[in-house]
């Protein structure tokens, strides 16, 4: 077996054999096209058996309902586009960071006094159990159907995960460093910041990436049942009217900003915590 063919076969069958970045790219990029490749076969196929199928629709079809959602309304003069990316991405932006600030202020008062751990983590374990989704009938009713509700049930989605991720982190720090700080007389707000935060914030950032999905499972569910704007209103109307040109970009322009929002986290988390990158965690 020559060199080359051996790597490959290392590459191919090893447990987590490095590849090159290159290979990385190349693997990536062919599964996307590969996707896009079986929706053109499935799209032919649909329009062989019914012509005027619009379940599955062509890529000239994908692109009269790209232009829909771009042009200028005649009654309005409003775009879709515009109108429902303002909506939807101000709402999740200010639920995510309604419900970061709060799991940061629990899960470090967790970390770090044993009291605060004994009253918040059995809150928090009960209402991780429970989704979201099922309780919109109350946040309608205690919020209306005003951007206060959509950052309350994304608040309430996201907080008990990430408060708990940094609660455990913390957890893991071995009490050796705080007894060292102590004994360098360092003191309580010190070590919370100098210690115990840079500990953690990786793997809040991880968290939170992890958690964006999520969140605009609970913003979009929201907005199909009351939203009047956004990208769940339109998703839910244009599916009633069978005009999935228009509703498939809706779900591609979600899936690009949320690979935007996780791409930005992770060049967040190289810049401000280099060790932890190039650490391989």
């Amino acid at each position: 077996m020559t060199t080359k063919r051996f790597l490959l076969f290392r590459c191919l069958t090893g447990i987590r054999v490095p590849i090159s970045r290159k290979a990385t790219w190349a693997i990536g990029t062919s599964s996307i096209l590969l996707l896009l490749v079986l929706y053109t076969w499935l799209s032919i196929h649909q329009h062989k058996i019914n012509s005027t199928d619009t379940t599955i629709p062509t890529w000239m079809q994908m692109g009269e309902g790209i232009s829909k959602a771009f042009a200028a309304q005649l009654r309005t003069g409003d775009r879709w586009i515009i109108e429902d990316v303002l909506a939807t991405f101000s709402r999740l932006g200010f639920g995510l960071g309604i419900g970061v600030f709060i799991a940061f202020a629990l899960g470090m008062s967790m970390g770090v006094w044993r009291w605060m751990e004994a009253f918040f983590l059995p809150i928090l374990s009960l209402f991780a159990k429970i989704p979201p989704t099922a309780m919109m009938a109350v946040f309608f009713t205690l919020f209306g159907t005003e951007l206060k509700m959509y950052g309350a049930i994304i608040a309430f989605g996201v907080i008990p995960t990430l408060a708990q991720t940094i609660y455990l982190g913390l957890k893991d720090i071995a009490p050796e460093r705080i007894d060292k700080a102590r004994t360098l007389g360092a003191s309580t707000t010190e070590i919370i910041f100098w210690i115990m935060f840079p500990q953690i914030l990786p793997k809040l950032l991880d968290a939170i990436r992890l958690q964006i999905g999520p969140a605009m499972v609970f913003l979009i569910a929201a907005e199909v049942l009351v939203g009047d704007v956004g990208f769940g209103y339109r998703i839910r109307l244009q599916s009633r009217l069978l005009n999935m040109n228009v509703v498939y970009p809706y779900l591609a322009y979600l899936a690009l900003f949320g690979f935007g929002m996780d791409t930005g986290m992770q060049w967040i988390q190289r810049k401000l915590c280099p060790w932890y990158v190039k650490g391989g965690a």
